[in-house]
């Protein structure tokens, strides 16, 4: 049943959350459902969808949205430590809350650019970066980092926290924008500080979101340190909370991953930046699909990954390196990684069948998701709570000139003196 705040388009292909086909004429709702259309009901608008097909939008559980800041091959040919050490820490020491806005709203500009409506993500100023999301009309889960180590935002990891506090009691479930306490990892955080940021979450009944086993030395230093890997010592400390997010999760043992099954984990897979930076593995989905662990995609930063925010290309290859590591080309298929990477969405997206990637369709007109996945393709439009954020290939919600202007303005400043 239609209403003047719904869109009707005609002539289309739709993939509903079970990937059923649907072709015709479809309502999309603004409350993220849909219907089919008898083409007598009362709608706002009505588009041409002949050359369209429409999917949940993507996902992205994992990201540092102002690093769009960060050249894409910065720093590279430097593996994960002294990336960080050497090139990331020093450079972020200059970051401003106006530094994140510039370069938040160029991530902004990207996800919607690429068809995605979400990102978890982990950075200095959060208000910042949710306020650019909420203006842009994306959602989010804006984790505001926790470190023992001094950051640009905060002198310590107590200022951090209460900062925290007070975004995370302004959480509206009804809000596009939600806020988390993303304690960075193991190896910045004392033990005091990682029960905090989780008593802090139990109390504000907030999420966690944390980099985890990530490298190997990582794991072999908490080991050093504290008789357990870091997993285990996660759960030796009582970190967990509902819905806590591991971001790598790449060396664990299968012991570990039990843990997370028990503690309802989202682990996620960030194949891209774990390959760039020579981490030696990324996460092994098939213990953590056999264990029952909610597995997300994500992109990481755009210097880690060098992929930006295209949720599409890291879903190829989260899929691709699954089947080369494990030596099994059954696993991964279009349809299961395209789930995953929209997993959760209640938004939509509609991509441009005339994008010559997007052919052919073969015989059965049935190749949309594997063109997606494998070839990538154009996001036409865009929709979030019944608004248009992006429509027939323009974005709406952001002026993208003036976003690439006040970029390349401030990296002019930002690398005074590293680049």
């Amino acid at each position: 049943m239609g209403d003047d705040t719904s869109v009707r388009y005609t002539n289309t292909v739709l993939y509903d959350d079970a990937f059923n086909k649907i072709v015709g004429d479809v309502l999309l709702h603004a409350d993220g459902s849909w219907s089919e259309s008898n083409g007598d009901e009362d709608v706002k608008e009505e588009i041409n969808g002949s050359n369209r097909v429409i999917t949940r939008s993507l996902q992205n559980w994992h990201t540092h949205l102002a690093m769009q800041l960060n050249a894409r091959d910065f720093s590279d040919g430097y593996p994960l430590h002294r990336w960080l050490n050497e090139a990331i820490f020093p450079t972020e020491a200059k970051i401003t809350p106006e530094y994140v806005r510039v370069g938040t709203s160029a991530a902004a500009a990207e996800m919607i650019r690429t068809g995605s409506t979400f990102a978890a993500d982990m950075y200095f100023f959060p208000a910042i970066t949710g306020n650019v999301l909420t203006n842009a009309g994306l959602r989010g889960l804006i984790g505001g980092p926790v470190s023992d180590a001094a950051l640009p935002s905060h002198d310590d990891a107590e200022s951090a926290l209460a900062e925290l506090d007070q975004l995370l009691s302004q959480n509206n479930k009804n809000d596009l924008v939600q806020y988390a306490i993303a304690t960075h990892s193991v190896y910045l955080c004392s033990q005091e500080t990682l029960q905090q940021a989780s008593e802090l979450a139990e109390r504000r009944d907030g999420r966690l979101h944390i980099h985890v086993s990530e490298t190997r030395k990582e794991v072999a230093d908490c080991k050093e340190a504290n008789g357990l890997y870091p997993v285990e010592y996660l759960d030796s400390i009582d970190f967990f909370q509902p819905g806590t997010i591991f971001a790598h999760a790449s060396w664990v043992k299968k012991n570990e991953i039990r843990m997370m099954a028990e503690h309802n984990v989202t682990a996620v897979h960030c194949p891209s930046s774990n390959m760039k930076l020579a981490c030696g593995g990324t996460l092994s989905f098939p213990p953590y699909r056999d264990a029952g662990v909610d597995v997300r995609i994500g992109t990481d930063g755009a210097a880690s990954s060098g992929n930006g925010l295209n949720l599409l290309h890291e879903a190829r290859l989260a899929s691709l390196v699954q089947r080369h590591d494990h030596w099994d080309a059954t696993l991964l298929p279009a349809q299961e990684i395209f789930q995953i990477a929209t997993k959760g969405s209640q938004d939509w997206v509609a991509w441009n069948l005339d994008d010559i990637r997007m052919r052919p369709l073969g015989r059965s007109n049935n190749r949309h998701l594997a063109n997606l996945i494998y070839n990538g393709g154009e996001c036409l439009d865009v929709w979030v709570n019944g608004q248009a954020l992006r429509k027939d290939g323009v974005t709406l919600t952001l002026d993208e000139k003036k976003i690439i202007s006040e970029l390349d303005n401030a990296v002019h400043s930002y690398y005074e003196g590293v680049e």
